[in-house]
């Protein structure tokens, strides 16, 4: 009885003084959120946030627009529905929705939590005009996996961005989360996760994948890497793309060196059913310490591979820049109302490059190979406007005119990366390169040490030589091409028209000749193509359809041994060729002869002097 009134008593006290309110306070609470994956409603999920106390009339609730690494407008609170404010007693409060994004909740004092409903992005992106790239959405397929790329689930308070959050999940029991998120654990309820996050740019760089077990763990160097993969129709096992990962990965910090700035890196992998409505934005997104992959399940195993090695090589590199190396609109991020950086040159440029890069050095590649991803890096450039400052595109990167030259930063942004290289190869006798600078100023800046937006490029030039200063004013401020042969020289290479012989019908793998997907029987030569010399030569065209050859009629089978015979060809074999042309036949015959194509090549000098062959080799392998 005395136990039950002394209780009552200092109830009445707190809550005369408003100690116990305070207890409660946003001021000094995590926020509290709650995710539930079980309770499914029409493939949405609900989620409830409870934030404490407000001392404000007026609260404002935001979803973001932009998220760090997708340089898009997204509006993530398009896909939030029945958004409410609850008070303490259970009522609703008054909310405007003021833009795609954002609500105005009235007496805020009374305030208990908000809740919405969330639909997902992954099964609309067909719907959709400028769909959120997948690797930036969401994905509810109740009971099988869901991707929770929490920007789309979690949004933050105005003023309360630096506040921590606790983040309570419901989940089916047979699904495992895969996330670099500190797991409180389940807080002694089966089926429940309880994460901790610092502050919001933790919650949305932490996303977190739930799926039925299929992953591997490893270790590089002292990281901690895990694979997890989502394959809906269990075509693939973590385990199949295991080593392959090990290799690549392993090379990567080795290139690095002592560059660390994890000890924990997790690979999202979603693979996608094209059979139905799924992801189609395929890529990847990078994080701190994490990164999700969404790549089509129907790929063969050896172009799965091929593809994890592009995008999870880039997307590991971010390690250094921006996530290390990165200005104050990155380390501030504005999600509802973003201040780009001028610097897409280095965040994204550099990654690529280092992504390519990094394969000549450990050997992955040969040195003819990575000639050619760049030469072909200059080619597609050209797509773009060449004349544009790259420093005023990245500052403007969500409007157009510069939008539509945001992929540039993958061509012409590891371009630029590759002629500073050169550049610096040059001035240093070998001894400095990119990789040299991106350490230094990592050893300068770091994660939590933002650089100035507009003192970068003098700070680089003080780090290094007066020609560099001219680079950047030239080429990466100002508007005029790099000519990249320029460059090419210091090292002994130019760039040349040459020949190289192809097979009649492919060249490697890449056929000269395609089957109408509607008719089989229809052969035909590719439009849009470089034919060699054996179609040229003949006067044969891209879109003929070919009917006869040597009198056979043609068919997909009638046409297989003659491409087998064809290994066989000499050059003055005489053939007979009919083929049907703007709905007339047209009868062609001639030497076969020896089929070349004329390509474009990263080529050795001859003439190269000792010391351009050791800039080279610095570059290539040091």
């Amino acid at each position: 009885m005395r136990k039950t009134v002394i209780v009552f008593a200092l109830a009445l006290i707190l809550t005369s003084c408003g100690a116990g309110k305070a207890l409660l306070s946003i001021e000094n609470s995590p926020i509290i959120t709650k995710i539930d994956l079980v309770n499914v409603v029409e493939d949405r999920v609900k989620v409830e946030l409870n934030p404490g106390s407000f001392t404000s009339e007026t609260v404002v609730y935001r979803i973001p627009k932009t998220v760090p690494g997708t340089y898009s407008t997204d509006n993530y609170g398009k896909y939030i529905q029945d958004f409410m404010a609850i008070d303490y007693d259970g009522a609703q409060l008054m909310a405007t929705q003021l833009d795609d994004n954002s609500w105005r909740i009235s007496n805020g004092t009374q305030l208990d939590k908000v809740q919405y409903w969330v639909n997902d992005t992954y099964d609309t992106e067909n719907d959709v005009v400028d769909a959120v790239f997948s690797p930036a959405g969401t994905n509810i397929s109740q009971g099988n996996n869901y991707m929770l790329n929490l920007h789309g689930f979690v949004g933050y308070f105005d003023g309360y961005k630096e506040k921590p959050y606790q983040i309570e999940i419901m989940k089916p029991k047979s699904l495992v989360s895969t996330t670099s998120l500190n797991n409180k654990g389940d807080a002694g309820l089966e089926g429940k996760d309880v994460f901790f996050a610092n502050r919001y740019f933790e919650v949305i760089d932490n996303p977190i994948m739930y799926a039925k077990p299929n992953s591997e763990t490893f270790e590089i160097n002292g990281i901690t890497i895990t694979l997890s993969l989502f394959s809906p129709n269990g075509v693939y096992k973590a385990k199949d793309l295991k080593d392959r990962m090990v290799t690549m990965m392993g090379a990567q910090k080795k290139f690095l060196g002592e560059v660390n700035s994890t000890q924990v890196y997790n690979i999202l992998l979603y693979l996608s059913d094209l059979n139905k409505a799924d992801a189609q934005g395929f890529g990847a997104l990078e994080h701190h310490t994490s990164t999700v992959v969404v790549l089509p399940e129907a790929m063969p195993l050896k172009q799965l591979e091929e593809a994890m090695m592009d995008v999870v090589s880039h997307e590991f590199f971010h390690i250094v820049t921006p996530l290390t190396v990165h200005s104050k609109e990155i380390q501030f991020f504005d999600f509802n109302n973003p201040i780009m950086s001028q610097h897409l040159w280095m965040y994204e440029g550099t990654t690529e490059y280092f992504a390519n890069l990094f394969q000549i050095h450990q050997g992955l590649i040969s040195e003819d190979e990575f000639y050619n991803r760049m030469l072909i890096k200059m080619d597609n450039s050209k797509n773009y406007d060449d004349n544009m400052s790259f420093t005023v595109m990245s500052k403007n990167i969500l409007e157009e005119p510069y939008e539509e030259n945001y992929a540039n930063v993958y061509e012409k942004g590891a371009l630029i990366n590759m002629s500073l290289d050169l550049l610096l190869r040059e001035k240093s006798k070998g001894e400095k390169g990119v990789l040299w600078l991106l350490k230094e100023l990592s050893e300068k800046y770091g994660a939590n040490n933002p650089f100035e937006d507009d003192a970068l490029i003098n700070e680089i030039v003080s780090m290094t030589y007066p020609e560099v200063d001219l680079f950047f004013k030239e080429h990466v401020v100002g508007d005029t091409p790099i000519n990249y042969e320029v460059y090419l020289e210091k090292v002994g290479l130019s760039i040349l028209d040459v020949e190289e012989h192809t097979g009649y019908f492919f060249d490697g793998e890449i056929p000269y000749i395609d089957v109408d997907i509607e008719n089989d029987s229809v052969i035909f030569i590719r439009k849009g193509i470089k034919l060699n010399s054996f179609y040229t030569d003949l006067n044969l065209q891209g879109g003929d359809v070919i009917k006869k050859i040597d009198g056979k009629e043609i068919t997909i089978e009638s046409l297989r041994p003659i491409i087998g015979e064809s290994f066989a060809w000499t050059a003055d074999k005489v053939i007979q060729i009919t083929v049907e042309r703007n709905g007339e036949r047209v009868a062609i015959e001639g030497s076969v002869g020896s089929p070349v194509k004329r390509v474009r090549k990263i080529m050795p000098k001859k003439e190269a002097n000792q010391n351009k062959l050791i800039l080279r080799k610095a570059w290539l392998k040091k």
